[in-house]
């Protein structure tokens, strides 16, 4: 058994495996759910999304299923170790993309169809937490399997045994 936990701890410390912790968890399958579930709602009601585009970009309604199919892909990549990383920064770089529409939104305090209107504040301080979902997203980039922790290894990180 203590061979077991040497070995066990001697692939983390490597970084070939890392345990992750309920909580933390809890916050990835949190953030893949929600994406998956907004991005799933672009295809079945999209009008509310098409308002919101800027007028200036071509074709919203492809704009609005390219980006819930973006969704859908970023949350189920989160929940694969393999594919975390480049979810996490595909996430990202959809936060960065959307932007414009939740600018449009505020400035031009666009009502989509079906929802009821916000408070022009409410539409303003949306804005900022999109930087919440960049840092949330951000957390697993990392290399470690859990996207929390940085897991030197044993040697130093020198890359010799």
């Amino acid at each position: 058994m203590a061979r077991m936990i040497d070995v066990g701890r001697s692939l983390v410390q490597a970084g070939v495996m890392a345990t992750e912790r309920p909580m933390q968890r809890f916050w990835r399958y949190a953030l893949a759910a929600g994406m998956v579930a907004i991005g799933v709602a672009h295809f079945v009601r999209p009008q509310p999304f098409v308002d919101i585009v800027p007028p200036y970009l071509p074709a919203p309604l492809a704009l609005v299923y390219l980006s819930g199919l973006f969704e859908v892909l970023g949350g189920l990549g989160l929940l694969h170790a393999s594919t975390r990383r480049a979810a996490a920064w595909g996430l990202i770089t959809l936060y960065v993309a959307v932007f414009p529409a939740n600018i449009h939104m505020a400035i031009h305090e666009v009502v989509p169809t079906g929802t009821t209107p916000l408070p022009v504040w409410a539409l303003w301080a949306r804005l900022p937490l999109q930087l919440v979902f960049i840092a949330w997203a951000h957390r697993y980039t990392r290399s470690s399997a859990d996207g929390w922790t940085t897991i030197e290894p044993a040697h130093g990180g020198t890359g010799a045994p």
